[in-house]
């Protein structure tokens, strides 16, 4: 039979596939890769349910980061975050031939983390986000170093015609006005199918404005007549930074017989941004004066295939999924052209020919384009057994087509600069100083299994092993057109649009991970558990040949944890120490042409407490959140050899950051309040008043002493949300203001070039600012 109800009583196949489900009294999720309650789940895990994500507004990852204390991020934009746990960052992932990320994200069974940063998916009939803290590499193990956040979404429903329909208009309050309308339809097809649609279009207004600007370059000589003045007057926009999301999602369910049901899905998305999310002090609250158009274009869409089904008594689930992104981004990195021109880089550089001087200004281009194909079986026991088994395999390969170019117009139709040969025009941007054509390919092969085993009926030891095989490559060319970046190349290319092939690089590891749990019940409402486990994320290639691979680098984790119900009260917790092995950092040399190089900086120690409380009765709710995390470097990050490019110790000579360093980009503390109070209001209607109160103190922005040095550490911030509504039979209403008080908190600060040039120039990224908006609705 199919699912007749969305309340946590026995379902069957299709109602198994909705992952996360709720009722006033119990959440049920899939974290462990089985239906459980998760006041029953011993691990560290926070499950934000579709009430909580629509009574906050949650429509991407910026909404509902906020609302997981464990989580935080280092970001650019929409679509341009690195998703963080328990502060296991180096502040420097995201190169196109750097690091994997150090967290995965999955929508239902199927991940779609890419090197570059996670997609920023539309929120909107979700039924859960499940954030999973800590080492999830035996069940999990696609870029799950520090943890796992999972979006499950509502499964098509055969027991009934369902819809809704949203609507909202908002503004900023110093900024634009915007807006968004979504919608969902589920049709039942037959008593054993039915298809669910979703569809969505927002639009954000802008809040930063570029504001007028001018610049000198003196091309570093005596001579004021080859000065050059360049000015923005072309760019000068207010609230130039909007965003344009849209794209849907169709899920066909089908039950073939009592056992067995088949889910394919489709998702698409797309969005497309103007302008950048980071503000410059130094030109005033949301002020920058960018010379270059900023834009950023995302699209991505993922087919996805569910069986779920039973052999004998045993449930079997196949995940497959193929995933496929598209990302054109252009930035102004003109400010490396203004360091270049500070540090005398210049001189006699941009002649054009004619008695006067090019725009020195640099530009950039880059575009990646990403495939993911994964494949997972497993095969669980019956879950009521005194011993449980899930067991699986798993693959997946990905790739990344990137092309980069940081363009100065006019230099290719120029004499030849001092220092380089022009690119021709086979390359397709003879105007680039640098540029990168390189294919990456990852590919993950995995065998695991995890058990549980009642010792009694209130003790539970669990343990899980993943073993893996990881393999990476690159091949392509990276540098300018002519020196070392010519010196070393391998072969001629095959292709015109590449000087020649200048990396070409292959690394295999093989390795697994564990998990030890020991979970007791002393009474029906409190859970206590211990874990051991351990993450892992592979190693892999630089792009300079005479730089060594970089090794994987591993996480031991150490938990206790408590899950307690308290009459109306639920309070849940986990207090824990990480051990980092090797942890992957990327830093550019001096004398490398900006080029990063990925190291192995050492180890890192990781300590802190994570907890969440909830209350509910008579129509009030309570709900609080926070965690307290220290990491630090637990050995000294040595400096860099500037001849072999290569990590050194020696006597006398600094470490680039010493033991003791804080970790950057993790508050040491944050969380989160929400009250809401909930009454009727008359026949058929129920009203609502509710505030939330969200904080986190400031953060080291990068790890080396120098970095930290030239940008310095955000600071502390709260912010405060209000919101008011009433539901009249099918229909609902809702007003709301986000960051009530509008305070400018800093969620990170970054530089769009190499700090050791642009640290001076250094800006920040705000949480949103204060944020008007109206919401109509209705359920049909």
């Amino acid at each position: 039979m199919l699912a007749t109800t969305s309340l946590c009583t026995s379902g069957t196949a299709l109602a198994q596939e909705a992952g996360a489900r709720s009722t006033d009294n119990e959440i049920i999720v899939t974290a462990q890769k089985r239906e459980q309650n998760l006041q029953d789940v011993p691990i560290s895990v926070q499950a934000l349910g579709e009430t909580r994500l629509e009574n906050a507004q949650v429509a991407s990852f910026d909404d509902y980061q906020k609302l997981l204390p464990s989580v935080s991020s280092q970001s650019y934009g929409p679509s341009q975050s690195q998703i963080i746990f328990r502060g296991v960052t180096s502040g420097s992932d995201g190169l196109q031939t750097g690091s994997l990320p150090t967290s995965g994200l999955y929508i239902d069974e199927i991940p779609v983390t890419t090197i570059y940063g996670s997609v920023d998916f539309h929120v909107y009939d979700i039924a859960r986000i499940e954030a999973l803290s800590g080492p999830q590499g035996t069940l999990f193990g696609a870029s799950s170093l520090s943890g796992t956040l999972r979006i499950i979404t509502n499964k098509p429903d055969p027991s009934g015609f369902s819809g809704s329909v949203d609507a909202q208009v908002n503004k900023f309050g110093k900024g634009d006005f915007g807006g968004s309308l979504e919608g969902y339809l589920n049709l039942p097809l037959s008593p054993f199918a039915a298809v669910r649609v979703v569809g969505f279009y927002q639009k954000d207004g802008g809040y930063i404005d570029n504001i007028p600007g001018t610049r000198t370059f003196t091309l570093d000589d005596a001579d004021p007549d080859t000065n050059l003045t360049v000015d923005n007057h072309d760019l000068v926009k207010q609230d130039y930074n909007d965003v344009e999301t849209y794209g849907g999602r169709i899920a066909l369910g089908i039950d073939l017989n009592e056992d067995w049901t088949v889910t394919p899905q489709l998702l698409y998305q797309h969005q497309l941004s103007h302008g950048g999310f980071l503000f410059d002090p130094r030109k005033g609250d949301l002020n920058v004066t960018d010379y270059f158009p900023s834009r950023n274009l995302d699209r991505w869409y993922q087919a996805a295939l569910t069986i779920q089904g039973k052999i004998s008594n045993w449930d079997l689930v196949y995940s497959g999924g193929y995933f496929e992104r598209k990302i054109d981004s252009t930035s102004d990195y003109s400010y490396y052209t203004v360091a270049y021109d500070t540090y005398g880089y210049y001189a006699n550089y941009f002649p054009d020919g004619n008695g006067g001087f090019l725009d020195p200004q640099q530009s950039f281009y880059g575009s990646d384009h990403y495939t993911k194909q994964t494949h997972e079986l497993r095969l669980s026991s019956p879950s009521q057994n005194r011993f449980r088994l899930t067991a699986g395999l798993f693959y997946q390969r990905q790739t990344d087509t990137a092309r980069t170019n940081y363009d100065i117009a006019g230099i290719g139709s120029i004499p030849t600069p001092i220092w380089a040969t022009p690119f021709p025009a086979s390359t397709g941007d003879p105007d680039s100083i640098f540029m990168t054509r390189v294919f990456r390919v990852d590919k993950d092969y995995a065998v695991f299994a995890q058990g549980e085993y009642d010792i009694r009926p209130n003790l539970t030891l669990s343990a899980g092993i993943r073993g893996f095989r990881a393999k990476n490559s690159i091949v392509g060319f990276s540098g300018i057109a002519t020196g070392s970046a010519i010196d070393s190349c391998v072969r001629p290319s095959p292709t015109p649009d590449k000087l020649c092939i200048n990396i070409d690089k292959n690394t295999r590891q093989d390795s697994y991970t564990y998990k030890f749990n020991l979970s007791w019940k002393p009474t029906p409402d409190l859970l206590l558990y211990a874990t051991l486990s351990s993450g892992f994320r592979p190693g892999g290639n630089n792009r300079r040949p005479n730089v060594d691979p970089f090794k994987a680098d591993k996480l031991y984790n150490h938990e206790i944890g408590w899950k307690a119900e308290l009459g109306r009260f639920t309070f849940n917790g986990a207090a824990f120490y990480q051990k980092w092995k090797d942890m992957q950092f990327g830093l550019v040399p001096l004398n490398n042409n900006g080029i990063t190089n990925i190291y192995n900086a050492g180890d890192a120690n990781i300590y802190g407490v994570e907890s969440d409380l909830s209350y509910r009765a008579n129509g009030l709710s309570l709900v609080a959140a926070i965690a307290y995390i220290d990491a630090r470097l637990a050995t000294n990050f040595c400096q860099i050899d500037p001849v072999t490019q290569n990590i050194v110790c020696l006597p006398g000579i600094p470490a680039a950051a010493p033991k003791g360093t804080r970790l950057p980009v993790q508050p040491k503390v944050k969380g989160n309040v929400t009250a809401r109070y909930e009454f009727s209001a008359g026949a058929n209607k129920t009203a609502f008043v509710q505030a939330s109160m969200f904080f986190q103190d400031g953060t080291r922005s990068f790890l080396t002493d120098e970095d930290f040095a030239a940008i310095g550490s955000t600071k502390g911030f709260a912010t405060f949300d209000l919101s008011a509504g009433m539901t009249i039979g099918d229909w609902k209403v809702e007003a709301f203001v986000q960051n009530l008080f509008d305070r400018r908190g800093q969620l990170s600060l970054n530089t769009y070039c190499a700090t050791t040039f642009c640290g001076p120039y250094r800006r920040i990224y705000p949480t949103k600012p204060q944020f008007f908006g109206l919401k109509i609705g209705t359920e049909f």
